[in-house]
């Protein structure tokens, strides 16, 4: 199989806004792809559109990377031999391959003002045609555009896009793609700040970096036949193009975008990797998520760790088709690998999510109690909710709510006395002295663990829903329960 030859592949993401999950996705199987075959993975930064540029988006961008265990063998943090990795650091190289390019004949300088183009837009837009460039200075001869030029006249450079006959282009998943040449217009390739746009920077960046696959969304696929148009103008052998699935929204109806975003927090759900991680989800849950969104193993096959995608990944297992977005199935992936962790590990990922609600868990305790929520919890930060009261001193208590179901107050406040006076006899404070004393008291007084342990639940935590009450009592250790039960029968008292 081609794949299996050492990859170069890059993501060459613009530092514009939140890291969202169609990046992720994409970063992600540029990383596997370059693992499984031995290959490299280059991390770009494509910030040449000052106007859209937005700062921290970067160091964002990296911090979202490295949460998801995506590393990079060459990129702005970490060197390379084909630096620089920012195209803001590459302008000179640009601006000497669009001379190449229109030395060769293939671009051209565009000396059309502003003005003159919003009437040609206008025009257009009247006869219900595409708003392409009308191709004034397409005709310029060489000579009359090098003199302007030299007079420090404003220019633009443009693509010289064939007008007849039909482009292809192949791509990996969908085979060969032809395009009209009537429909396409002479693309911008440097502005008149020279700065160079997309189409020309990632191109020039692609060949001198050695990229062998291009790895990217599908809504790049309307430009890829200029893209393979500039690679052959250059005489440059073009990489395999794999353009990836659409994620459609949770509905499966259009394609899901960053709009979205507002609605999905109100769900307690985002699109975007640093929400996600703040929301309590696990990197590796996201990274099988996403995985799934557009690549399959086989037909059973749904639990991986990142070791398993290295191994199992295939470029030729990408589907082509939309994906929708199922956020069930983010909660189901999550429960399973909490589950996967070592209870130390979980622990140590869950206590952040405490810190941030001001509490500072005893660590051994918080181990202690990992087993008993293991599998009650879809998201990290769930923890804090059920155990919270493990690791506070104070807790909202209701003498309505420690009434026992069947009982009046008196007989409830009488049953409080018993359980305060039976903790004080303990000796041993572990589950199985617990249980066996607590069912003891049942069984004397004929009451239901409905009753009996929903009043010590409610008495020691606060909450209609704990862990396991009896793990959770031993956590809390025998002082504070007791303390919390004298408090409950002073309130059953007045």
């Amino acid at each position: 199989m081609p794949e299996l030859k050492p990859v170069r592949v890059r993501f060459a993401p613009s530092p514009t806004g939140h890291v969202h999950l169609g990046s992720a996705r994409t970063a992600l199987y540029d990383f596997l792809i370059a693992r499984k075959t031995g290959g490299q993975f280059i991390l770009r930064i494509e910030d040449t559109d000052r106007k859209r540029y937005v700062p921290g988006a970067e160091e964002e961008l990296i911090n979202s990377l490295r949460w998801l265990g995506i590393e990079w063998d060459e990129g702005p943090d970490v060197g390379g031999s084909y630096g620089p990795y920012r195209q803001s650091e590459r302008k000179g190289i640009y601006l000497k391959y669009a001379d190449e390019l229109i030395e060769k004949g293939h671009a051209y300088p565009c000396f059309c003002s502003p003005e003159h183009l919003a009437e040609v837009r206008q025009e257009k837009q009247k006869r219900k045609e595409a708003p392409h460039y009308d191709g004034m200075c397409r005709w310029l001869s060489p000579e009359e555009s090098r003199e302007r030029v030299r007079s420090g006249e404003k220019y633009v450079v443009r693509f010289k896009s064939p007008k007849e006959g039909t482009t292809v282009v192949h791509d990996l998943l969908r085979g060969a793609i032809e395009f009209d040449n009537k429909n396409m217009d002479d693309f911008i390739l440097v502005k008149s700040d020279g700065w160079a746009l997309y189409h020309l920077a990632a191109i020039v960046d692609d060949h001198l970096m050695k990229i062998s696959h291009v790895i990217r969304g599908s809504e790049w696929l309307p430009t890829s036949p200029l893209h393979g148009l500039i690679w052959r103008a250059f005489g440059w052998d073009e990489p395999v193009w794999v353009h990836l699935s659409v994620f459609l929204k949770p509905s499966g109806k259009g394609k899901m975008s960053k709009r979205e975003a507002a609605q999905l927090s109100k769900d307690g759900y985002s699109i975007f990797v640093k929400e996600l991680e703040d929301l309590g989800y696990l990197p590796e849950a996201v990274n099988n998520w996403t995985a799934l969104m557009g690549w399959s193993y086989d037909d059973r096959t749904e639990f991986f760790t990142m070791p398993d995608l290295i191994e199992k990944f295939s470029l030729e297992k990408l589907n082509p088709s939309p994906a929708a977005i199922n956020f069930s199935k983010l909660d189901h992936f999550n429960k399973l690998h909490i589950n996967n962790l070592p209870d130390n590990e979980l622990a140590k990922r869950i206590y952040p999510f405490f810190v941030k609600e001001g509490i500072a868990p005893d660590k051994n305790k918080l181990e202690a109690i990992i087993p008993a929520i293991k599998d009650r919890i879809t998201t990290l930060d769930d923890s804090v909710e059920k155990c919270r009261f493990l690791f506070t001193d104070e807790i909202e208590m209701d003498a309505e709510a420690l009434g026992i179901k069947g009982m009046d107050r008196k007989q409830s406040l009488r049953v409080a006395e018993d359980m305060a006076v039976r903790f004080g006899e303990m000796d041993e404070w572990t589950v199985q002295t617990l249980e066996e004393n607590i069912q003891r008291y049942m069984d004397e007084k004929d009451l239901s663990p409905g009753q009996l342990l929903g009043f010590i639940r409610e008495a020691v935590s606060g909450q209609r829903v704990t862990p396991p009450l009896y793990e959770s009592l031993e956590v809390l250790g025998k002082e504070k329960a007791q303390e919390r039960i004298r408090v409950a029968v002073a309130l059953l008292s007045k």
